[in-house]
């Protein structure tokens, strides 16, 4: 396109430009270089999702509450009040019967190797990295980057050379593990993806998202390390990324937006989720009572940012309006306008760390019950898959056939710093419900009504 430009320049004689003024002339191909520079960088800066697959769970992995609060009686590693206790909070958790802990996690003794755990990724990751590959006739060598995000568990090798090795990938692949990061990993995977695809041009990236369950369990009897016990279950994604224009064609989403917000600069939200040792000795994470509002100061702040990229003018004069108000008039205590999120995106969805966390969400957004059915639905059936929770989500409004061409969609992730992180997809082909996913086996019998528990 360049080279006919020149071309055509230079096919203007000297009378051509003597008949328009020096300046026009200069301004015109000027003009017409930045547009066709910036059309260049407008295509290569285009993050593409081509696909992405999520672990299924065989049935005879299922954890069913009643199971799950017998063995760990019969462990016999904690104490009646204990046992209680993690009763009480799993019965009010929102996970279902159908959400699923490594083989490992079933055994009595719990087996918490170094060789259960790498086990349990290889089942996870070669799994969804196995279906997604050969779904879409990928050739593992033609991966350029590879991504992966456990948030614990972090082997020697790495995660990332687990995958390498196991199904061949090029000795010059960019390959990158992450690490203590939490729920929020996934949608930082992503964002790391997208920086390297900004460089990397006609490149793809592969990023893998789980948290291993097997070596995680807390046996001590502090309550705030025991409620990780209840709501962590297992669960991993495999996403395709792609910066090549030809790829548009068959990519199924296009990333718009990707915004991150890390609150570590506060005590109380650094705290919120952290891993510790306790009196006796025990290793465990640690979930707050300050989780909820740490999680809803995050939010405010990220929304802040995301906020004027993806909500209408109208919206945004309204809600400023509402801040200008309530200092003018700061006597009448008027309430700040919540933005209407809904006419910025068709489908939201929001980290299912737990009942709290999306109860908390739709609160804050002014979400009606609908809004948060995919979070809900996911929480019930896979219980808390921490940063793949998003996609099992996404994969849930695929199945259920919502997901139209040129729909918006917004992941919310939270995860330990404290972090609130958000990516914005656009549709752009049609997804056809009875695509083979995590959820197509079951997706009849969903949404069900949630137990209500006081």
């Amino acid at each position: 396109m360049v080279i006919d430009l020149f071309t055509h320049l230079s096919l203007l004689n000297s009378s051509t430009f003597a008949d328009l003024p020096p300046s026009f002339a200069y301004l015109l191909v000027g003009t017409t270089l930045l547009i066709l520079v910036s059309c260049f960088a407008l295509k290569s800066n285009c993050v593409y999702l081509i696909d992405f697959a999520c672990y299924l769970p065989a049935d005879y992995l299922r954890a069913p509450i009643s199971n799950f609060t017998e063995h760990i009686e019969l462990s016999g590693v904690f104490s009646r009040e204990s046992l209680d206790f993690q009763e009480r909070v799993l019965e009010r958790s929102g996970v279902g019967d159908e959400a699923c802990l490594p083989l490992s996690v079933h055994e009595i003794p719990i087996e918490t190797s170094l060789n259960s755990s790498r086990n349990e990724v290889e089942e996870v990751l070669f799994t969804a990295v196995d279906d997604l590959l050969s779904k879409n006739s990928v050739n593992p060598k033609s991966i350029d980057i590879l991504i992966s995000n456990c948030s614990i568990f972090c082997p020697t090798p790495s995660i990332t050379g687990m995958v390498i090795n196991k199904f061949g990938l090029r000795s010059n692949i960019k390959s990158f593990s992450l690490s203590g990061m939490g729920c929020s990993a996934g949608i930082l995977s992503i964002s790391l993806a997208k920086e390297l695809l900004k460089v990397h041009k006609n490149s793809l990236a592969l990023v893998l998202s789980m948290e291993a369950v097997t070596p995680n369990g807390y046996r001590g009897h502090t309550k705030s390390m025991l409620v990780a016990n209840t709501i962590f279950r297992m669960g991993g994604v495999a996403i395709l990324l792609s910066n090549k224009k030809q790829d548009e064609q068959k990519a199924r989403y296009k990333l718009e937006h990707l915004v991150r917000t890390h609150m570590g600069a506060d005590d109380q939200a650094y705290n919120s989720v952290i891993q510790q040792v306790d009196e006796d000795g025990h290793v465990g994470v640690s979930l707050s009572r300050s989780l909820v509002h740490a999680a809803g100061k995050a939010l405010r702040t990220n929304i802040s940012e995301l906020g004027p990229l993806v909500l209408p003018y109208t919206e945004q004069v309204r809600y400023g309006w509402s801040l200008i108000r309530r200092k003018l008039f700061a006597a009448r205590k008027d309430e700040i306008h919540v933005p209407n999120f809904k006419k910025a995106f068709e489908h939201f969805c929001i980290h299912a760390g737990g009942r709290a966390i999306i109860d908390a969400v739709e609160s804050n957004l002014k979400l009606q019950k609908e809004d948060g059915e995919a979070s809900r639905m996911t929480l019930y059936r896979f219980g808390n898959t921490s940063s793949s929770s998003v996609w099992y989500e996404l994969c849930y409004l695929e199945a259920k056939g919502k997901v139209k061409k040129g729909d918006r969609i917004w992941q919310i992730a939270f995860g330990s710093g404290f972090k609130c992180n958000s990516a914005v997809w656009k549709s752009i082909s049609e997804v056809h419900p009875k695509v083979r996913n995590a959820w197509f086996d079951r997706i009849h019998l969903y949404p069900v009504e949630m137990p209500i528990v006081s």
